[in-house]
């Protein structure tokens, strides 16, 4: 399933959504300046869970850790990879920045993308594999929407084998099948691998997705959250 739009428009313009979309691209086309520099690059910069676990062995201070948890969440592997991201932030961000606000929703972002990695990484602590992108943060943020607008529908492109059809899906079904397929595609590579290698970070996507669900649940309860009709219906 690939979506195209939501039925819900916002009411204020995503400005923290089209920055992090720009630094992410700018980001990229320094990734691709680099040239055979590139792995190297990403060693020394993204995060890698084995140095972040073990920081003893490659004598990294937490403030660096830190930096290369943000870090990550700017780079990544391929067109596909950016393309992919940037079109689901651009689909559900809005709304959940609308409900947010513009600096809450860059630290709802953040945070959802540093748990997503550590997810991950608590999976594979000995993995040298440098994990880049913000799949993970972005995870998150499907997680708030899907409590904070589940009246919505998703107009989604939907891959039957060869065959591809465009429907219009409620957000629940969209949203609740994406991580059902999240969560079966990471066992099936733990049992494939042995937990080992690189390729999608499942867990990452798992971890951010619950880890924004629970933030969206606790921020709507402290009252950080912009109401709108018939939004909270779903859970309140």
């Amino acid at each position: 399933m690939f979506p195209l739009r939501d039925s819900i428009p916002s009411a204020r313009p995503p400005v923290v959504s089209v920055l992090i979309i720009v630094a992410c691209v700018v980001a990229f086309f320094y990734e691709l300046l680099l040239g055979r520099h590139l792995e190297r690059f990403l060693f020394a910069y993204a995060f890698v869970p084995v140095r972040f676990f073990y920081p003893e062995a490659f004598d990294a201070s937490f403030a660096f850790n830190l930096f290369t948890l943000v870090f990550s969440m700017f780079l990544h592997g391929g067109w596909l990879h950016l393309i992919g991201n940037m079109w689901f932030l651009w689909v559900f961000g809005d709304n959940v920045e609308d409900a947010l606000g513009h600096g809450r929703f860059f630290l709802f972002y953040l945070v959802c993308g540093a748990v997503a990695a550590l997810t991950q990484g608590l999976v594979e602590p000995g993995s040298r594999v440098p994990m880049i992108g913000a799949s993970g943060a972005i995870a998150g943020v499907l997680g708030a929407y899907l409590l904070w607008f589940p009246w919505s529908r998703i107009k989604s492109l939907v891959f039957l084998g060869f065959f591809v059809t465009m429907t219009e899906l409620p957000a629940p079904v969209f949203l609740i099948l994406w991580f059902i397929i999240q969560f079966f595609s990471g066992t099936l590579s733990l049992a494939a691998a042995g937990g080992a290698g690189g390729g999608v970070a499942w867990f990452a996507h798992i971890g951010g997705f619950l880890a924004g669900a629970t933030l969206a649940w606790w921020l709507r309860r402290r009252g950080h959250v912009r109401p709108a009709p018939r939004y909270f219906a779903f859970w309140e």
